[in-house]
């Protein structure tokens, strides 16, 4: 398993990737994660849902209801020009630490 900390760090990211694919739900995410992590990945409703409403108020998502099977809604988030400009600043981000990393690991042939 993932320690939580890092699993808290990736969530933004991770979320702005999956969304810049097309708009999702809150369960279709969980489980999209938890399929391309090779289940090592598992959010719950509790991490998730906060995270998406702070993107929310941060302007990077936005959300729409939509009615499915029996009368119930689902709420689907997609992704804002805002998001997309901060999944870019994300993606260099992480793709620094991955370098840094990467580099220190292959110098010690771990």
């Amino acid at each position: 398993m993932i320690p939580k900390e890092l699993v808290a760090a990736s969530t933004e990211p991770l979320i702005l990737s999956l969304l810049s694919k097309g708009e999702s739900y809150g369960y279709a995410l969980i489980q999209e994660v938890k399929q391309l992590s090779g289940e090592k990945i598992e959010w719950t409703d509790g991490m998730l849902y906060p995270v998406l409403h702070r993107m929310e108020d941060n302007g990077w998502i936005k959300s729409r209801w939509v009615e499915v099977e029996n009368g119930r809604k689902r709420k689907y988030y997609s992704i804002k020009k805002d998001g997309q400009q901060m999944l870019k600043e994300k993606r260099e981000q992480w793709t620094l630490i991955n370098s840094v990393l990467s580099g220190l690991w292959k110098e010690q042939h771990v």
